[in-house]
């Protein structure tokens, strides 16, 4: 037999192997722990809805799903773990917008692409909102303007680091008010907030699930919801437009992505599981408690709605002329 043909059926075969192996694998999926990744600190929304999913699929396919925090970079170290890993679906991401829909145009140099990171589902959806420390003088979104114009450089706000969605909210705000403040970036949400309610720092755009206990407990104010229409769980806080900032517009999402390469039988498995779990009443009441919509897609919907995340926040980026190391 010729020698290019026995390489050719050699080739074939091994491929046919290859993905009868792939289809063995998402048959038997899960049969080992699965690691879902954080790219931010404890103690945050990014961290507590991946928790609350975890263990809704540990309990479904009686198999261990551990949560691993692994900040730093904007959550680009994360990221890049599970970008980096085998992928079989036992490493996952789980992240609000920074890693997978942000960085790619904030950063000059990243080591992976998180466009080809692949999409499982959006886990919920959450209005950012206008936080102020305790003491700070402005009461409201419009007298916060005034305050600030009149004090250039000198209010300072926080993020939970460089390129966050907290940090992209704020220059838009700085944008559209024609104010100049101070970046004090952190290592994620639970710090920030932390210098909020200590009076240490004075505004920080957080999504409503983390900050509305706080301001329901008066430890830092809410001024402003950063979305379209009031939020149902604050309906006397009106929203930055309502304020006077037309176009002004924020939300953060949480979304489950996969390695580059995973198979598209376990990424189906994957979004099946999770997509029931957020539809389970249960499971919707926790994440309202915490502020936060489920929005439970199929992967055609969350790709379309990545990338249409991608333009938007990549818009945002290049009309501020913002850049990251």
């Amino acid at each position: 037999m010729n020698v290019r043909v026995i390489a050719l059926s050699a080739a074939v075969a091994f491929s046919l192997h290859l993905t009868d192996c792939r289809a063995d694998d998402a048959t038997n999926y899960p049969s080992q722990t699965i690691k879902i990744i954080v790219p931010f600190p404890a103690g945050g929304t990014a961290d507590t809805l991946p928790r609350i999913v975890a263990e809704k699929l540990r309990q479904k396919w009686n198999q261990s799903v551990i949560i691993e925090n692994r900040s730093g970079a904007g959550g680009n170290i994360g990221a890049e773990v599970v970008a980096s890993s085998p992928p079989d679906g036992y490493t996952l991401l789980a992240s609000p917008p920074g890693p997978i829909a942000i960085n790619e145009t904030l950063y000059k140099k990243l080591s992976f692409r998180p466009s080809e990171l692949k999409p499982i589902t959006v886990l919920g959806t959450a209005p950012n909102v206008l936080d102020v420390r305790p003491d700070f003088p402005a009461r409201t979104v419009q007298a916060l303007v005034y305050y600030a114009k009149a004090n250039p450089s000198k209010v300072s706000f926080a993020s939970q680091g460089n390129g966050s969605t907290s940090h992209l909210t704020a220059i838009l705000f700085e944008k559209l008010t024609g104010t100049k403040m101070v970046h004090i970036p952190y290592r994620g949400t639970s710090p920030a907030l932390q210098d909020i309610m200590g009076n240490t720092v004075d505004l920080f755009f957080d999504n409503l699930g983390s900050s509305m206990s706080l301001h329901l407990g008066g430890k830092l104010r809410i001024l402003g919801v950063c979305d379209a229409e009031r939020a149902s769980s604050l309906p006397d806080v009106p929203t930055v437009r309502e304020a006077g900032v037309p176009d002004f517009a924020s939300v953060t999402w949480f979304a489950l992505v996969a390695p580059k390469g995973t198979p598209d039988a376990i990424l189906a498995k994957l979004n099946s599981a999770v997509t029931e779990i957020l539809r389970e009443p249960d499971i919707q009441a926790q994440f309202l408690k915490l502020g936060v919509q489920p929005a439970p897609m199929d992967i055609p919907a969350t790709a379309r709605f990545l990338d249409e995340e991608r333009a938007r926040w990549g818009d945002i980026i290049r009309s501020a002329g913002v850049t990251l190391e």
